[in-house]
């Protein structure tokens, strides 16, 4: 028997956030054009969850610098190793970045940053699980799903530096 999925689209700083729930928990917080994000029709009917009203105000606290951890319930579809990255990016402070190097070796293998890197590239649920905190070894902002300028809008956000 397949999960139940809903979806609906908010508007946020950074464009639209298609959210998807899953059963009535968040599974899936999707930007505009992002890389590797499920086909629309996946998402099943358009609906107001209670999963998405709490989910709505948490992000748009946390877009008005007043909140800086989620706290919301959360189905991660992946692999075992993809949500072990996933679980290791929500623990990443606000306002601070890792590299892929740093986040493989929180996990016991330091050699993994190309497998952490790829893990992270397919965070289905974007923002709230902070996969835009991981960059490069020298600081660089490598690869986003969501496009270099999202994840450096969003970090110089956090960072108190943004310009809107």
């Amino acid at each position: 028997m397949h999960a139940m999925k809903h979806h609906t689209v908010i508007d946020s700083p950074y464009g639209p956030l298609t959210l998807v729930a899953d059963d009535g928990v968040l599974c899936g917080l999707y930007m505009t054009e992002q890389r590797h994000r499920p086909a629309d029709e996946t998402f099943g009917p358009r609906d107001d969850l209670p999963a998405f009203a709490e989910a709505t105000d948490q992000l748009k606290a946390y877009f008005a610098g007043e909140l800086k951890d989620f706290t919301l319930e959360l189905r991660l579809h992946g692999t075992p190793f993809q949500r072990t990255v996933w679980d290791r990016l929500r623990s990443i402070p606000y306002g601070e970045t890792h590299s892929y190097g740093q986040l493989a070796g929180s996990l016991g293998n330091p050699a993994a940053s190309r497998a952490v890197g790829l893990a992270n590239g397919k965070n289905p649920v974007g923002i709230i699980v902070p996969c835009h905190r991981v960059v490069g070894a020298d600081g660089s902002l490598t690869g986003y799903g969501g496009g270099l300028d999202r994840k450096r809008r969003l970090l110089d956000f956090e960072r108190g530096t943004a310009l809107f």
